[in-house]
């Protein structure tokens, strides 16, 4: 039973290089109930968790689980659906939303030329982009930008609202880590793209990979 598990290594062999991370994070995913598992971001394949997560914050997540006794099946499920379902999601911090997705962030993202460094977007906030999306080989699949300077001072950028699943994850993540006035390059993985359908009507294959360069032109 739950409530009868016994710790499985002093804080001595905890610290001790020959513990894996793996090890750790597997006892605590066997043992601790989801919202623990989400509250220390230690969802997800274990491999992909191992990467991200430190030994020190996982030795954390270990000794509060025994101190909180956050158990697997110590919680119902219908309690736990109901406190997920009562968080507003500008309440929630941005890793916990993250959790549901295995792993790292899927995108990569270079900066080709810098912002103010100081205007950075929020979740919610109006964002206004130039950008021009296009495939490994290449390929352009998508631009709005103007083919001339004179006619992209008499259009209008894309303005979206970031962080509310407006547009694909790859675009909401990579451009909250953007300032104001910065132009980068997000490389996406397809998981946080467009995934296993792709989309055909815009030229763009099952499971591609995409690369778009973006300028961030203002935040409200």
């Amino acid at each position: 039973m739950a409530a009868e598990l016994t710790r499985e290594w002093s804080d001595e062999q905890l610290k001790s290089d020959d513990l894996p991370k793996k090890d750790i994070i597997k006892f605590i995913q066997d043992n601790a109930a989801h919202s623990f598992l989400a509250e220390h971001k230690l969802m997800g394949n274990i491999k992909n968790v191992a990467k991200t997560a430190k030994k020190e914050q996982l030795i954390i997540a270990y000794n509060d689980l025994f101190e909180s006794k956050r158990f697997l099946g110590s919680e119902p499920i219908e309690d736990v659906t109901e406190h997920v379902k009562n968080v507003k999601i500008e309440d929630k911090p941005k890793e916990f939303v993250e959790v549901v997705d295995e792993g790292p962030p899927k995108f990569f993202k270079s900066v080709l030329k810098k912002g103010d460094k100081t205007n950075f977007p929020k979740k919610g906030d109006n964002v206004s982009c130039w950008y021009t999306g296009s495939l490994e080989d290449g390929t352009v699949f998508d631009t709005n930008i103007p083919a001339t300077a004179r006619k992209k001072k008499q259009s209008k950028p894309l303005s979206f609202k970031v962080g509310l699943g407006r547009v694909i994850k790859g675009w909401d993540e990579g451009i909250l880590t953007m300032s104001k006035g910065e132009t980068a390059k997000l490389e996406i993985e397809p998981e946080w793209a467009y995934g296993k359908k792709g989309l055909p009507d815009s030229k763009i294959p099952p499971n591609a990979k995409l690369i778009f360069e973006v300028e961030l032109v203002a935040v409200d």
